[in-house]
């Protein structure tokens, strides 16, 4: 891969056609209504449902709406850690503290200065024309699973681009999920407090720089910083502008898809027909909200030949952009506390979220045992979401799931090794963070976190050496024959 991030989707998608087996083009036919995910369900990767693993980005070059022309439909590009890092120019470990860099020292985004580079071409609108996957037949309807949508906060003036699920109501309205408390929500509060709907933007196939920014936590991007900045610092060059034709917004100007419409009082039911939504990235079915806000769509454009980029749910592909963002953060927190990690790894299992994986440095002394331990704690309590935190050496390869469990089975004892925090504020769509599953909890969404200390302990550290093959000496070259005499 290019050690330039691409300059858009496309640039993405070519830069892994030379590599054997990270791009597969789907030919064939298929419905957008259960047929795109049916197919890509081998590869999503777990928390999918098995039979299922790691495996390719999927271009289906020919997908059919309910009605309207095939189009094509991604899956899968960021499937797996090395292949998200890699369309970056780096490597898992080096992707968090490329993204600390970007927060530090931001680059603004710009208006584009040549609109004819990013041709448009206006579409009806009509949300139903659009290839927009339905993953099983009890989901409220097509979700944009990938949407990233782009609005400013008209009491602050600051832009916030964030990805939301947003579910097809019709024709030109979409229901949009947004968590109380974060930047968008906040944006469409301070908009509906001055009697006026929120102008937003709705972008479908981005820039790999741009899509990991709009992904990461609040506690690595705050409130007063610009996604698109830490997107143009991560990509080497400002993202570029330009006006939306039918609100007051602007959109990137290299997305395939763009929906321009207004975020406005009006509330509706998530699902019209029942109590499901669609399958969420832990891996369970998501539950339909009864009253959401709604999206009112004003217009439709979109590049030629527009590719539309979605997420099947559950799977390694949304567990990977939610995780680098949550290890960069997580990295940052133990650095402020004076007890870095040599890396941080929110392992897929646990949607990129729930589990965190901390390497630590050999130890320096016997204080080092406890250090280890506080900074794994602080780490749980920091992060609400992070439920168990697995504390390896460095001699384990963190990306390694066989490492991994070497480690936990040979380098833990339960009641020496185990640290528990019962009942901590949590993530309700974890199932078993209910009261139903655990009388000790307080309230539904509420959880016992847990530290699996797998380090060696300072003391008995000469116990615990870790072979490497060695390797067998060159031999000395060999010396030309004398010639025989005559």
């Amino acid at each position: 891969m290019s050690h330039r991030p691409p300059v858009d989707l496309r640039h993405a998608l070519a830069s892994l056609d030379p590599l054997p087996g990270e791009l597969v083009r789907v030919a064939t036919e298929l419905p957008a209504r259960y047929g795109v995910s049916a197919h890509y369900a081998r590869w999503a990767g777990a928390p999918a449902a098995p039979p299922t693993g790691a495996g390719p980005a999927v271009l289906f070059d020919r997908v059919r709406p309910d009605h309207g022309p095939t189009r094509a439909v991604l899956m899968g590009l960021y499937g797996t850690r090395r292949r998200a890092a890699g369309l970056l120019g780096c490597t898992p470990a080096e992707l968090p503290h490329r993204l600390l860099d970007a927060v530090a020292a931001p680059r603004p985004p710009v208006p584009a200065s040549d609109a004819s580079r990013w041709p448009r071409e206006t579409l009806p609108v009509d949300l139903t024309a659009l290839p927009v996957p339905v993953l099983t037949d009890e989901d409220a309807g097509p979700y944009l699973t990938l949407g990233a949508v782009l609005a400013t906060d008209p009491d602050t003036g600051v832009r916030n681009l964030s990805v939301h699920r947003m579910c097809v109501q019709g024709l030109d309205s979409l229901t949009i999920w947004m968590v109380p408390g974060r930047d968008l929500e906040l944006a469409y509060q301070a908009s509906l407090r001055r009697g006026r709907p929120l102008p937003v933007a709705i972008h479908l196939g981005l820039s790999p720089a741009v899509l990991l920014s709009s992904c990461c936590p609040t506690s690595l991007v705050p409130p007063a910083l610009d996604e698109l900045a830490v997107a143009g610092a991560l990509a080497g060059q400002p993202v570029e502008l330009l006006p939306c034709a039918t609100v007051d917004a602007e959109f990137i100007a290299h997305a395939e898809y763009v929906i321009e419409g207004e975020l406005r009082a009006d509330r509706a039911p998530e699902s019209a027909h029942g109590t499901v939504a669609t399958p969420e990235f832990l891996g369970y079915q998501g539950r339909a909200h009864p009253s959401l806000p709604l999206i009112q769509v004003t217009a439709i454009t979109a590049r030629e030949r527009p590719i539309l980029q979605a997420v099947s749910g559950p799977g390694h592909e949304q567990s990977v952009l939610l995780g680098f963002g949550m290890e960069a953060a997580v990295l940052d927190l133990l650095r402020r506390r004076g007890t870095p990690a040599l890396a941080a790894h929110c392992h897929t299992a646990g949607g990129g979220q729930l589990m965190v994986v901390l390497q630590w440095p050999a130890k320096r002394g016997p204080e080092d045992d406890l250090a280890v331990r506080a900074a794994a704690e602080a780490v749980l309590e920091q992060f609400r979401m992070a439920k168990l935190a697995l504390c390896v050496g460095e001699d384990v390869d963190i990306e390694s799931d066989q490492d991994l469990w070497w480690a936990m089975v040979t380098r833990f004892q339960a009641d020496q090794d185990l640290l528990v925090l019962p009942d901590r504020e949590g993530f309700p769509l974890d199932p078993s963070q209910h009261t139903g599953y655990s009388p000790s909890l307080s309230a539904d969404g509420r959880t016992a976190k847990a530290v699996f200390d797998c380090t060696v302990p300072y003391a008995q550290r000469a116990r615990f050496h870790r072979p490497r093959f060695t390797e067998p000496s060159r031999p000395a070259p060999r010396r030309p024959a004398a010639p025989l005499p005559r």
